[in-house]
């Protein structure tokens, strides 16, 4: 029996043992899914405090509640470790670190890197590596292999499989979830392919194959790059309607009624989460090393960019109207995560905006029911508790991020001044002198 056929056997009858690299927003719930498909999971995780959390059966990540994780762990399905020795026993590794950009602009691929090296001390004949980490097409080829070729004498797509599949974890989604979202995977070999797709088959309701490790990683970078681009195509045409004194939401909600032929997306205060602030970027600039220059991307995250900015214009605007300056002005920003309903603040755009009223004079409070407190870049600030007595005390609040489970009608009863970014308050406050709309 080859050694691919003796690793397909073991996947199919999930003796197979499962190594996640990274325990994040994606290595967590793809652990979940493969321990309730029958696997036994080993998380490795470098830090020990979510470590320890995991194997008490505590859920660290929202989409992930902890009776599910704790059950699992009871059943000794899934444990986590900081210790990668234990890859030695490791037959399936799938390598889900972050994969952020530099302040320059540049791919920060550190993360991948320091991740396949120590997974390169233990790799071994009969193992399946699957990188998962968005980055540029050609990073599964290109580096990735090379790194795990130079500690081993094993032959790729014979003695150990390397493939790519991204992620398409969607934070706070309980319609698409890991299991039931089709999953893109293409190998270095056809046997590479062949193998990965065999695994996660075992565990996902639709496994997609494509031919190379770069079409798989540059599918991903279209799924983002197309939503990077249509938000920033509303972005802009929220401010061409701020120019033309029309509103943006209904000319949205209008555009949105056609059938056929248009795709509803909405403006709103910048880009957060991993995703779509990024991976375009990782593209555009893996093209300039082509002497290429993604027009589009460029121009999208542009306007994308800016949005913050143009927020604070507006607030600054709305302050003035009511004979207020942003400096020495008590602004309330509700909601700080990137999108709603979720506890995730990478990239998120309230941080720029924070830091822009702040740089202004602005006295600055936030209140977020999913985030407790924030820590970026020197900026220490818990979210405010009695939600109502703040809201009558500022002199302007900043809906940043449209949460479900605030009262929208008793914040614009109790509120001196809105600036509503995201249409929280709905059509009907267009009117509403103390409302401001994006």
């Amino acid at each position: 029996m080859t050694t691919k056929d003796h690793l397909i056997k073991k996947l199919e009858n999930k003796s197979a043992k499962i190594g996640i690299l990274g325990m994040g927003y994606v290595g967590l719930p793809l652990a979940v899914v493969f321990a309730e498909a029958g696997f036994d999971v080993i998380g490795i995780d470098p830090i020990q405090e979510k470590m320890d959390m995991l194997n008490k059966g505590e859920s660290y990540i929202l989409d992930i509640p902890t009776p599910q994780l704790s059950k699992l762990v009871k059943s000794g399905k899934i444990k986590g470790t900081t210790d990668y020795s234990v890859l030695n026993e490791i037959d399936a590794v799938s390598i889900c670190v972050p994969t952020p950009l530099r302040k320059t602009g540049d791919p920060d691929l550190s993360f991948i890197v320091s991740a396949t090296d120590s997974l390169s001390s233990y790799i071994h004949k009969g193992m399946v590596v699957v990188l998962e980490s968005s980055t540029y097409p050609g990073t599964t080829r290109e580096m990735v292999l090379p790194l795990l070729e130079e500690c081993c004498d094993l032959v790729v797509g014979e003695d150990f499989f390397l493939a790519f599949s991204p992620e398409r974890v969607d934070p706070g989604r309980e319609d698409w979830t890991t299991v039931n979202t089709p999953k893109v995977i293409g190998g270095i070999t056809e046997a590479c392919s062949e193998v990965a797709a065999k695994w996660y088959d075992q565990a996902l309701d639709t496994v997609v194959e494509v031919s190379t490790t770069e079409v798989a990683e540059m599918a991903k970078l279209l799924e983002n790059t197309f939503r990077m681009i249509n938000i920033g195509l509303v972005n802009e045409l929220a401010l061409m309607c701020d120019r033309l004194k029309v509103d943006v939401w209904e000319v949205i909600e209008a555009a949105a009624t056609k059938p056929f032929g248009f795709m509803k997306f909405t403006p709103g205060p910048g880009l957060g989460g991993h995703c779509i602030p990024i991976d375009p970027l990782y593209l555009s600039w893996k093209l300039k090393s082509l002497n290429y220059n993604a027009r589009f991307i460029e121009l999208a995250s542009e306007i994308n960019t800016n949005m913050p900015r143009y927020v604070v214009s507006k607030v600054q605007d709305a302050l003035n109207l009511h004979q207020k300056s942003v400096n020495g002005s008590k602004i309330l920003i509700l909601g700080v995560a990137y999108k709603p309903d979720i506890d995730d603040i990478r990239e998120s755009p309230a941080l720029d905006i924070i830091h822009l009223l702040e740089e202004k004079g602005a006295e600055i409070e936030y209140h977020d029911p999913f985030i407790k407190k924030i820590d970026h870049e020197g900026w220490l600030f818990e979210s405010i508790t009695d939600l109502k007595a703040h809201v009558i005390a500022a002199d302007c609040v900043v809906i940043v991020t449209n949460h479900s489970q605030y009262d929208y009608p008793q914040i614009l009863e109790d509120s001196k001044l809105i600036v509503d970014t995201r249409n929280a308050l709905g059509l009907k406050s267009r009117n509403n002198p103390k409302v401001v709309r994006l």
